[in-house]
């Protein structure tokens, strides 16, 4: 996919995002600190950090940390959201020019981003910039898609319904892992999540991915009266579940 193809698609997407995407679960956070040493005086870049979901949880923690992010817009929210705390720096740039100095941070980290990068030109540049000892931080939550009825209604929709869904759907990108990483090993640790919605949640989720048709697009009103069919047959008590496996992934690279 063309890089601005990766940047641009998420514009009209921020208010939707910020709203009903989902955070990471705390086992993340402690895995790092358990397994990786991780350390509020390290310094952290959140590459592609978007709205600053996981860049706040790092802030949180303590670390300083750069948010990398190429989309105006997604960034601009993310300076919002995160504007109260003094150890965060926005920065414009790529995976694949980051603009930071060489050897000048402990830790990179990508959530939920990672697959939208040029895996060679991205794994060259962290290299640069992260510090002797340095850890790669790659983290995905991956829908669950056949646990419950709703599930799959709703992952039958996506494929009915969705732009470019089965290119960029999350169990094709997780095997990117591997060309970040090759030949150098790496650990993997797997965490459930969930998020319940009512219907205006629901439908707000949907319209924080990038392939689900936007407003003007044909295929919009007919997704959106199957969706609200999906959730008439399966909400119990006014609400339905989003079921996730986090995907987490790290170690160094040499």
């Amino acid at each position: 996919m063309p890089a601005s193809n990766a940047t641009s698609r998420f514009s009209d997407r921020v208010e939707n995002y910020v709203r009903y995407r989902p955070g990471y679960p705390p086992e993340v956070l402690q895995t790092l600190k358990s397994e990786c040493g991780l350390a509020p005086a390290h310094v952290v870049v959140d590459i592609a950090s978007g709205t600053g979901i996981w860049t706040r949880m790092l802030l949180e923690n303590g670390n300083r940390v750069f948010g990398v992010e190429p989309n105006a817009e997604m960034r601009q929210a993310g300076e919002q959201l995160l504007a109260a705390f003094t150890n965060f720096k926005s920065v414009a740039g790529t995976a694949e020019a980051t603009t930071l100095s060489d050897q000048s941070v402990d830790f990179v980290s990508a959530a939920q981003a990672a697959h939208w990068f040029d895996r060679e030109r991205a794994r060259r540049e962290f290299e640069r910039i992260l510090r002797p000892g340095g850890w790669l931080v790659l983290l995905w939550n991956e829908r669950r898609t056949d646990a419950t009825p709703f599930l799959r209604a709703y992952e039958q929709l996506l494929l009915t319904y969705g732009t470019d869904y089965q290119e960029v759907r999350h169990e094709n990108t997780t095997a990117a892992v591997n060309e970040f990483f090759d030949p150098a090993p790496f650990h993997e640790r797997t965490f459930d999540m969930r998020q319940e919605f009512d219907y205006g949640g629901l439908e707000g989720r949907l319209l924080s991915s990038s392939y689900a048709p936007g407003p003007e697009h044909p295929r919009h009103d007919p997704m959106a009266r199957e969706l609200r069919s999906i959730f008439d047959a399966h909400a119990i008590k006014g609400q339905v579940a989003f079921e996730y496996k986090t995907r987490l992934y790290f170690g160094h690279l040499s």
